[in-house]
C-alpha cells in the first residue's frame, strides 16, 4: 500500500510524496484553522508522519492539505482539510475531497468520518451525512499542554 498517488488539472496537482510535503507551509495553514488554533507544531509533525497525506500544489508551493487516518481496509478519519484562502472558491476543495475518494487504496473503506463546522455542503456532495445514531459515538478528549 502507500505508492505515491498523483491527480493533475490545470496548473494544480495533488500528490501523497511525503517529500513534497511544505512543513511550514502546513502548519501555518492550520494555525488559521478553527479546529487546530493551538495544536504545538510537534504534534502537527507527528500527526503528518503518521497519516496518509494529500497535499494541494500550484508548481511547487503548496496550497492544501488533508490527511486521512486508517487501517485501509475498514475506517478512514478524514481531517485537516484546508485550502489557502486565495485558492478558495476554484473547485479545489472538492477536487482534493474526490481524489481521496477515489484513491486506490481507500476507495472500498466502508465507513469514513470527519467533523466539520462549517463544510457540510462540500461533504453532503460525497455522500457524508451526520450520525445515524450519535448517541453511539464517544470521545476522549484531552487539552494540549498549556490549554
Amino acid at each position: 500500500m502507500e505508492q505515491i498517488f498523483e491527480a493533475h488539472h490545470d496548473s494544480f496537482i495533488i500528490s501523497t510524496d511525503p517529500a513534497r510535503l511544505d512543513m511550514n507551509a502546513i502548519y501555518d495553514f492550520l494555525s488559521r484553522a478553527y479546529w487546530a488554533k493551538g495544536r504545538p507544531r510537534e504534534r502537527t509533525q507527528d500527526a503528518v508522519k503518521n497519516s496518509l497525506v494529500f497535499g494541494l500544489y500550484q508548481g511547487k508551493r503548496q496550497i492544501g492539505i488533508a490527511r486521512v487516518v486508517t487501517d485501509y481496509s475498514i475506517v478512514a478519519y478524514l481531517c485537516d482539510v484546508f485550502i489557502d484562502e486565495e485558492y478558495r472558491g476554484h473547485g479545489l476543495g472538492k477536487w482534493l475531497v474526490q481524489s481521496i475518494l477515489e484513491h486506490p487504496d481507500l476507495k472500498h473503506i466502508r465507513r469514513w468520518l470527519l467533523a466539520t463546522d462549517d463544510a457540510h455542503g462540500l461533504y453532503q456532495q460525497f455522500d457524508f451525512e451526520p450520525l445515524a445514531e450519535p448517541e453511539k459515538w464517544m470521545q476522549r478528549l484531552r487539552p494540549f499542554p498549556g490549554e
